[in-house]
């Protein structure tokens, strides 16, 4: 039987203590709510890490058994510290895949690994958000129609700051006339990030079942695969070298 995928959903969990608006949509936090979702999953293990918790909840003994990270973040992006993203940093050059949603564009980790601001438009207002497919042969959409669409969410526009996606998933339509690429596939060393917009605290998108259906996808995309180590430094030759061979 194959081994569990380990998933750690990480979440500032500020929002939802500070706002009854937002507490009545997640009571038990946007991490619990996304958890939700994947609990379900037979094939993965699912545990939570919040801001406030001793080491943001990303000590190296969690990262190390951790296989795909989920991060969403906000407001306190300042206030995650810098050991921490020193330390997810190394964890996805080492092959950990990453999951970033919605606000977490403006997160530490993401902005170094993309290495740009990773800025944007916005607007929240509540508008209508179609995400269009436009990679239907990807494992992250499988089970997934033409689009999904989300009755009520917080606008980007681009131009969005970050390279260029390896693969673009999805490119979101808003009602206001914007659109947005909302699903983006990067390689970092081993590691695999999927960037995926939708999820303002304003909003239930977490428990729409295509935007479950995606991030179970993508942490199976993200998961680490076995395979040959990769190999630093200086090496031994595999043949004899004749000495002074032309």
């Amino acid at each position: 039987m194959a081994r569990s995928i380990g998933v750690t959903i990480w979440n500032e969990f500020r929002h939802e203590q500070q706002d009854d608006r937002i507490a009545a949509i997640y009571p038990n936090g946007i991490h619990r709510a996304i958890g939700d979702g994947l609990t379900k999953e037979p094939d993965l293990a699912v545990r939570t890490a919040t801001l406030d918790e001793a080491e943001h909840g990303l000590t190296d003994e969690a990262l190390t058994h951790t296989d795909v990270l989920i991060w969403w973040g906000h407001k306190a992006h300042d206030e995650v510290t810098d050991d921490v993203v020193e330390r997810v940093h190394r964890r996805v050059l080492q092959g950990m895949g990453l999951i970033v949603l919605h606000s977490g564009h403006f997160s530490k980790i993401f902005k170094r690994l993309m290495g740009t601001t990773c800025d944007l438009k916005w607007r929240a207002v509540g508008e209508k958000e179609r995400l269009w497919v436009v990679a239907p042969g990807h494992p992250i959409v499988e089970g997934v129609g033409e689009f999904i669409e989300l009755e009520e969410e917080e606008m980007y526009g681009e131009h969005f700051d970050v390279p260029p996606p390896e693969t673009l998933v999805f490119v979101s339509w808003f009602s206001g006339g914007e659109v947005f690429r909302s699903g983006a596939c990067y390689t970092r060393g081993a590691g695999k990030i999927f960037y995926f917009r939708p999820g303002h605290e304003t909003h239930p998108t977490y428990f729409h079942d295509d935007v479950r259906r995606v991030i179970a996808n993508a942490v199976r995309w993200a998961a680490p695969v076995s395979g040959p180590a990769r190999v630093f430094g200086k090496v031994e030759p595999q043949e004899a070298i004749l000495s002074g061979a032309r």
